[in-house]
């Protein structure tokens, strides 16, 4: 049977990511697409000209934003990355029920997270969506 041992290989993949949530980030200002699943928005602060109508987010979890402080500090600037990420986990730290409230929201689904920033890869989406899909199993 030729094709056998990639049906158990996509098998035991599929049992695997079972229970784990595909993770996206996304700009607000960019059009919603088609199986985007839950769309939460991640920004202390509303997005400007967007209308809730428009943008329509399941949840809104502000309280897992980078502080004004932390904010301010960083300033989008690619050298201040590592500590960024680093000052960002450790305010998440102080938050962990609202981090434990959203890792159970997200458990097992297709997930947007929103943000208005426009250098994704240098945003806390990214820091936020790391600690989300490869937080470690409690039991």
């Amino acid at each position: 049977m030729p094709g056998s041992k990639t049906t158990k290989a996509r098998a035991a993949a599929k049992r695997k990511s079972r229970g784990r949530a595909s993770i996206g980030v996304k700009r607000v200002y960019d059009p919603p697409a088609a199986r985007e699943g839950l769309r939460i928005l991640i920004d202390r602060l509303w997005p400007r000209g967007v209308s809730r109508a428009k943008l329509q987010p399941d949840a809104w979890v502000k309280e897992l934003a980078p502080s004004n402080a932390l904010r301010q500090w960083y300033q989008h600037d690619p050298a201040k990355f590592a500590a960024f990420r680093k000052r960002y986990r450790a305010e998440l730290a102080g938050a962990a029920d609202a981090l434990g409230e959203l890792r159970a929201m997200v458990k097992g689904r297709k997930v947007t997270l929103l943000t208005a920033t426009r250098e994704l890869d240098l945003s806390h989406g990214t820091v936020l969506r790391e600690l989300l899909a490869f937080s470690p199993r409690r039991g």
